[in-house]
């Protein structure tokens, strides 16, 4: 077997290195990828975001809200109402419940996502617990705040949005990671 001409071994390594790189940035490039167009649920990173709407009072939307916590986390958690009818640019407050049911402090991190997925670029969060970690005493609860708003450029054939949460023990989820 003759050995590989000159040429070709600065190409494979280059391939590999290549190959190697698009693996790596695959992750990153598909999360930006859903946010930018609302795939997966994936609602815009974790900041607030200025809205200022004049509210379309001649449409309805209902806002479905949805608690739930992943594998065994120790909380006890969901939304103070089930749903929202609101207009379309009209800034809303709710809040969900959280109760952390150990006897140690726990730190919660919620990630959230809304259906249908094509609403997501459509419900802007301006705050929202899931920006940050909630850190929790032993057995302590509390009610925590989301306020949003509903793009008016919502399409109009989509009349029901819901909004969700998982609540992660970080330590928990960091182990399992």
């Amino acid at each position: 077997m003759s050995a590989p001409t000159p040429h070709l071994l600065p190409k494979l390594v280059a391939m590999t290195i290549g190959m190697f790189g698009f693996g790596y940035l695959l992750v990153p490039l598909y999360d930006v990828f859903c946010e930018i167009t609302g795939i997966g649920g994936r609602t815009a990173g974790p900041s607030a975001t200025a809205v200022a709407y004049e509210p379309d009072t001649s449409r309805r939307i209902r806002v479905e809200f949805v608690g739930s916590v992943n594998d065994n986390g120790p909380w006890e958690f969901r939304p103070d109402q089930p749903s929202l009818t609101v207009h379309p640019g009209q800034m809303v407050t709710t809040t969900f419940w959280a109760r952390n049911r150990r006897d140690s402090e726990v730190v919660g991190q919620a990630v959230p996502s809304v259906a249908p997925g094509q609403a997501a670029r459509y419900l802007q969060k301006t705050e929202c617990f899931c920006f940050t970690e909630q850190r929790f005493a032993p057995g302590e609860g509390r009610h925590m705040p989301v306020v949003f708003v509903v793009d008016p450029e919502l399409p109009e054939h989509l009349d029901t949005v819901t909004l969700s949460y998982t609540l992660f023990d970080r330590a928990g989820f960091a182990a399992a990671n």
